[in-house]
């Protein structure tokens, strides 16, 4: 934060006063930190002060443009000393002031600027040797403290893989998935010491594609001499991903955790893990309290339920350093290391303090060179079909779309799948992406404009979708909303514990869908994208909420308003499809046309990206 005392002035909306001059903006020097609390002044506008000196306000309300609005009660100067910025860089501070009328004025902003946080201590991106290099070790690129390189170890199913969350030319570190050899499935990688003190607060994170959920499965760990200070896992018994702390080094610890939300994630998929331990009090300064520590899962970027107080959980826990490496894949639990790793780590960083929430959603986007990374996981090209299915291209394990028994066909001269609109359909199992995060999807789409004009108004039909139960939980759709014409939507829902709608978002495209021609379909969630959510039976209660749509028509990004932010962590599973789709319980919305390929990345798509990646325009164009 800044350490600086400002001095606010926000003018009082009282009819008798004139409208006043903002004040001038703070431009100094970076300060603080994010996390840093610092302190303003709040003194109402000289027109609302008389000549007694006294004024008519009787509180101001102040917020920051990321967190919820806070009151505190005063009239001619209050001072503020908990404003704790969440982000490094230019912060703006909104106030308004209230009269003894209870009117709220007009808010006033003042910029300041907060000094960039600590760097991680330990940054390993996992992409030091292609697959059969023989290459046994992980750099550690951080460039805060020491260097703590890890090595791997074990040989049956231990490497590296081309399956990473940068894409192309990337690497990640691959464990215990050789099926050929399950009693040699012990491989993991190891720093030789600690790259963090364990008793401080400290932030671990990973990227993790996990292929077995039969046993518990370790992403990280820091071992003592009995047990695991902190382990960072999936767990078999809550069929969750969980973040925890012991409370003692010792053979049979009392464990604390903070569970995922959701239950049984999706198998094979990327997901963005972090596992924050803060030792700070009340006002975000680090003490020596333990009764105040707390761990935090966060799945995706998004929190796992409250902060986890973790004396109110044992009362015999004691925060306590742990001596060996950071374990990459096993943990030891009862003297003992074991609760091996199955399946892809990758971008594992650990930093010597804690994250703030929007920290880790940065975190979560994965930037490189400004923009999001993004990797193919899936991908269905009519080109490659044989008989009555359409192959897989990509590196990952996913089936064949297997066509259905009528109603699709292969179209040699347009290598393309063609529907009839009645029938017609293919399908594979799913989910390719965790749906919690950010991820992209593409079609290469032509609609058939004789079998469109023989349907009702109001008709829709699914591109491509993902089952969840009896709906979708996203999907590329064309509509005809009138006679002749055609839109294009990209659609999000959520269902609640009783299988009924609970949430949706979607995007239209502006201009009338074009028939009869190739058309590029994309649709991007982001999941770290934010927006304001305006509470409908109050609207002075406005919070700020991530995930949010886009469409993008060919390279073009389609208008989207508030319909298209979607909070809700919903997860399909089950059906992917092409040409129909499930909705209110239903299986039907055939499509009439022709598909030539589908393609789906892990990571959310800027419209620089869809332009080069999706349709393949070169950047100097």
């Amino acid at each position: 934060g800044s350490r600086h005392r400002q001095t606010v002035h926000p003018r009082e909306q009282n009819p008798r006063t004139q409208p006043r001059r903002s004040p001038t903006p703070h431009s100094g020097t970076p300060s603080g930190g994010p996390g840093v609390p610092g302190s303003f002044t709040f003194r109402p506008n000289t027109a609302d002060i008389d000549g007694t000196g006294h004024t008519d306000v009787t509180a101001y309300e102040w917020k920051l443009l990321s967190t919820p609005a806070k009151a505190v009660k005063g009239s001619n100067e209050v001072t503020v000393g908990n404003v704790t910025p969440p982000l490094s860089g230019t912060q703006v501070l909104s106030v308004r002031a209230k009269d003894v009328y209870d009117r709220w004025g007009t808010p006033q902003e003042v910029t300041f600027k907060v000094a960039p946080a600590a760097g991680a201590v330990g940054s390993w991106h996992l992409n030091d040797g292609a697959p059969g290099s023989g290459v046994m070790a992980a750099k550690d690129t951080a460039a805060e403290g020491t260097r703590h390189d890890a090595t791997l170890v074990g040989e049956a199913g231990t490497g590296w893989s081309t399956r990473a969350r940068r894409g192309d030319a990337d690497y990640s570190l691959r464990l215990n998935d050789n099926t050929s050899k399950p009693e040699q499935q012990v491989g993991y990688a190891a720093t030789g010491a600690p790259p963090i003190n364990t008793r401080d607060s400290f932030t671990v994170s990973a990227w993790v594609q996990l292929s077995d959920a039969s046993a518990n499965r370790t992403v990280l760990s820091a071992p003592g001499g009995n047990g695991s200070a902190f382990t960072l896992y999936y767990s078999s018994a809550y069929r969750k991903w969980v973040f925890n702390r012991t409370d003692r080094d010792q053979t049979g610890p009392v464990y604390i955790r903070s569970l995922a939300n959701q239950e049984n994630p999706p198998l094979n998929v990327w997901t963005h893990l972090v596992g924050v331990f803060k030792t700070e009090g009340a006002d975000n300064l680090p003490d020596t309290d333990p009764s105040n520590d707390t761990i935090q899962l966060f799945v995706n970027g998004q929190p796992q339920g409250e902060p986890v107080v973790l004396s109110k959980t044992a009362a015999t826990y004691t925060p306590w350093t742990a001596s060996g490496g950071l374990q990459f894949g096993r943990a030891r639990v009862g003297g003992q290391f074991g609760e091996y790793y199955f399946g892809l780590l990758d971008e594992i960083e650990a930093w010597q303090r804690p994250l703030s929430t929007e920290e880790v959603v940065e975190e979560a986007a994965l930037h490189q060179e400004g923009v999001p990374a993004n990797e193919l996981v899936g991908e269905w090209d009519a080109t490659s079909a044989k008989g009555g299915e359409i192959a897989e291209n990509t590196a990952y394990p996913l089936p064949s779309m297997k066509l259905s028994a009528a109603g699709a066909t292969l179209n040699e001269d347009d290598n393309a799948l063609v529907l009839d609109g009645k029938t017609g359909y293919a399908t594979a199992t799913g989910p390719v992406v965790d749906e919690t995060g950010s991820f992209t999807v593409s079609a290469s789409v032509r609609l058939d404009s004789e079998g469109l004009e023989a349907q009702p108004i109001g008709y829709r039909a699914q591109v491509v979708a993902q089952r969840m139960g009896g709906d979708s939980s996203w999907s590329l759709w064309v509509t005809k909303p009138a006679d002749g014409t055609y839109q294009w939507q990209f659609a999000r829902t959520a269902l609640g514990p009783d299988g009924k709608l609970a949430q949706s978002a979607q995007v239209l495209a502006a201009d009338v869908a074009e028939t009869d021609t190739w058309v590029q379909i994309t649709g991007v969630f982001d999941a770290q994208e934010s927006w304001q959510w305006v509470n409908p039976s109050d609207t002075s209660q406005i919070e700020t909420r991530y995930g949010k749509l886009h469409l993008y028509v060919g390279e073009y990004d389609q208008w989207s308003d508030d319909t298209s932010g979607f909070s809700a962590a919903q997860q399909g599973s089950g059906e992917l499809s092409l040409g129909r789709g499930t909705t209110n319980g239903t299986t039907g919305n055939y499509l009439h046309g022709g598909l030539q390929d589908v393609r789906i990345w892990t990571g959310a798509m800027t419209a620089d990206q869809v332009r080069s990646q999706v349709m393949g325009t070169p950047d100097n164009l």
